[in-house]
């Protein structure tokens, strides 16, 4: 079986302009996943690229990875990022058996994710994986200017609330079958539950980044002692 990593990573960002390419820990953003794949070569055994700027390109391939020229047709703000991977699929030569997905923009990912991920995901029935963590909030929606609590009664401990999970963007990992219908994942995925403090980090503003740099510099510290 063969699996191959695909890093979309388009060229335009509106909140914050060129952020695959912005710098955090001394490399771009981008790179951070690269990095990831490139460390798991018992699971990826090919890492591409799919991008529409010639300056991201360069930068992938000086990391040694392959890159797919996207076409602007599929690099709009609106496009999802199913077509941009369904794209490096009909651009390749061969067909792999599965695909996983790291988007650029959550860069920080724990040692062992991906193959611990990967594991759980043959072990299973299911024809992909997507890693979701814990929400711990109180939420609840406004209507008419009053506040209706969504998942818990007003009063309720936090600690009392009956679990919640949002999709944290960290991985994907799912059959080229999947892809070709237009789903990076399906009904019939794993749900794959991480609650790393890297699973909060997803890049869409300077804040963000920071936050991002902040955990790197706190997790060196704590390696360091």
């Amino acid at each position: 079986m063969k699996t191959i990593a695909i890093i979309p990573a388009r060229g335009n960002s509106k909140r914050l302009p060129n952020k695959n390419l912005l710098l955090l820990d001394q490399i771009p953003l981008l790179v951070h996943s690269i990095l990831f794949a490139q460390n798991n070569p018992s699971v990826i055994d090919e890492i591409y690229v799919t991008t529409d700027s010639a300056t991201i390109k360069k930068v992938a391939l000086q990391y040694g990875v392959q890159v797919i020229d996207r076409p602007d047709a599929i690099s709009g703000d609106f496009e999802p990022t199913v077509t941009a991977v369904q794209h490096v699929l009909d651009t390749i030569s061969y067909t792999p058996d599965h695909v996983i997905v790291l988007q650029p923009t959550n860069p920080l990912r724990p040692e062992n994710l991906l193959q611990d991920a990967f594991e759980a995901y043959g072990n299973s029935s299911c024809d992909s994986l997507f890693t979701v963590s814990r929400n711990h909030q109180k939420l609840g929606k406004i209507s008419n200017q009053s506040f209706i609590p969504f998942n818990y009664a007003i009063g309720q401990r936090s600690q009392d609330l009956e679990p919640l999970y949002f999709e944290n963007g960290l991985l994907y990992i799912t059959q080229t079958k999947l892809i070709r219908e237009g789903k990076i994942f399906s009904e019939n995925s794993l749900p794959y539950e991480v609650n790393h403090i890297f699973a909060t980090v997803d890049i869409d503003t300077q804040d963000d980044l920071d936050y991002a740099a902040y955990l790197i510099n706190k997790s060196s510290r704590l390696r360091s002692t």
